[in-house]
Order: structure tokens, then sequence, then C-alpha cells
């Protein structure tokens, strides 16, 4: 008190001066109709910025909600789109006579990347779903952009993915395009260590016409990706013929990743068992 007193007392012209001011300026806001208008524009220009601006800050708080929000909302259009799409093949190929033929082929289940390598020769990651979230191992692992690879080991809560930069990978793609006759082309993709940006694609048949900047996607000639999931665009080819390798520049950054799906073929037993039958 006995502070506040001393500096009243140091100050009080001061004081004075600033209270003659502030009702000053009062009285002439109070009478006069443009100075009024315009103070009180000045007011809702200095309120509106920090409204706008504690809005911003709330907004940023809450990123991480509106990101789930939107996770779940693709993860059930996914599903639904899966589960629409296998009513239409059934109702295309056959007389509809048992609800089976009903069922969707593929389920989307999301997740979290925890940790991600790309530096290695056999990359792998870590995704925060496992046993109790309807995972197991040999499932595809994408995201908006495209793939990132095929889930390995699996824990109640987690599961290790290989990395589509894993050289022990062959996944089988095609060119998006098709030929004159309407058929595609397939090869092989796998991983030369050199590049976590660019792998490289085998085995496309010599007559294919493969030009840079041609997109590349799965085939859906496996039990794990559904067909035509992205994966990159043709970057360099090497004509020599004992290679006819292509390099693709993947569409993911393979270093900068994060939300991803997991997809679940409910056929894929059946169609290992049926392989692995053709195959004895």
């Amino acid at each position: 008190m006995q502070q506040l007193i001393y500096f009243i007392q140091k100050y009080k012209y001061v004081l004075y001066f600033l209270l003659l001011q502030f009702i000053s300026l009062f009285l002439i806001i109070n009478n006069h109709s443009y100075h009024r208008s315009k103070f009180i524009s000045s007011a809702n220009t200095i309120t509106g910025g920090i409204y706008e601006k504690r809005k911003s800050v709330s907004d940023y708080l809450n990123l991480n909600i509106q990101n789930k929000s939107l996770v779940d909302e693709n993860v059930k259009l996914k599903n639904e789109i899966a589960f629409l799409k296998s009513q239409l093949d059934s109702t295309n190929q056959f007389t509809v006579t048992d609800t089976l033929q009903y069922q969707q082929q593929y389920k989307y289940i999301d997740g979290i990347i925890t940790k991600n390598e790309y530096h290695k020769s056999y990359n792998y990651l870590t995704i925060n779903r496992g046993k109790k979230d309807g995972v197991s191992s040999e499932m595809a692992v994408v995201n908006h952009i495209g793939i990132i690879g095929i889930t390995d080991a699996v824990s109640n809560s987690y599961a290790r993915v290989r990395s589509i930069l894993n050289r022990s990978n062959e996944i089988n793609v095609r060119l998006k395009k098709s030929n004159e006759n309407g058929n595609y082309y397939y090869g092989s993709l796998s991983w030369d260590t050199k590049n976590h940006q660019v792998v490289q694609l085998s085995d496309i048949p010599r007559q294919a016409k493969v030009n840079i900047g041609d997109t590349i996607v799965t085939s859906g000639r496996s039990a794990i990706f559904p067909e035509g999931i992205f994966v990159g665009t043709v970057n360099n080819i090497d004509s020599r013929e004992k290679t006819n390798i292509i390099e693709i520049k993947l569409f993911n950054d393979m270093s900068s990743l994060r939300n991803v799906y997991i997809i679940n073929n409910f056929d894929k037993q059946e169609i290992r068992n049926l392989e692995k039958g053709t195959n004895e």
C-alpha cells in the first residue's frame, strides 16, 4: 500500500493528465456522431482481430481431434465403397440367390505409424494396430497417396510393417494405362536400396510402350493388395537388353508418413488355399 501511495504521489501530474485526456475523449466520442462511429469501427477491428487470433489458436489446438475425425470418416467411406463394389460385382456376375455373395472382400482399418525406417536395406515400420483391432500378418498397408508396405509381425496392440523400401519385397504391379487391346502389362516391383524415393520395376514385356511419367498401380493379382492402388510414376527407363529395369518415383515421401489404412482381404485364405492346391 505504501508503494502504491508513493507511486501516485510521484506521478500524480501524469496520472491527472491521463485522466483528463480520457474524460476529453469520452466527451468527444459521446457527443459527436462522426467520432463515435470511427471509435466503434476501430474497436470492432481490434476486437475482431483478437477473436480471429484466438480462433486460430483454438483451431490449431484442435487439429488432432479434427484429423482423427477425418480419418474415421475416410475409413467409413472406404468400407462403404468396398461393400457397394462387392454388391455391384455380384449383381453383374450372378443371379443372386445367396446373401453371402453380397459380402465385401476388403475392410479398411485406420492406424498411425509410430516408428518409420527408410535408410536401411531392410526397412520396417511400426503401427499402433494389432490383433485386437483385427490386424494379422500379410495385410496391405496404404495411405491416401499410395502403397506403404505389408504387415509382417503382429502383437496384441501393434504390428510391424515390411516397408516397400525393403529389398526382400516383390510386389506385383501394372501400368495404369492399357494397350490397344484394352489389356494391361504387369511387372514386379522391388528396391535396390539406393534411393528411398525410387523403386525398380522389372519383368515388363519389351513390347510394352512405357513412357516417362506413366503411372504404376497395384495389379490386384495378389491376395494382399487390391487392384489400382497408386505406387508412383515412371522416372527413368534402362533399355539395355540385359536389364530392362524401369525406375519408379514413389508418390509417397517414405521419410514422412503418419496416418495409414490397413486392408484386410476376407478372401485371402481361400485364394492362398486354392493357389497352394494348384501348385501341388
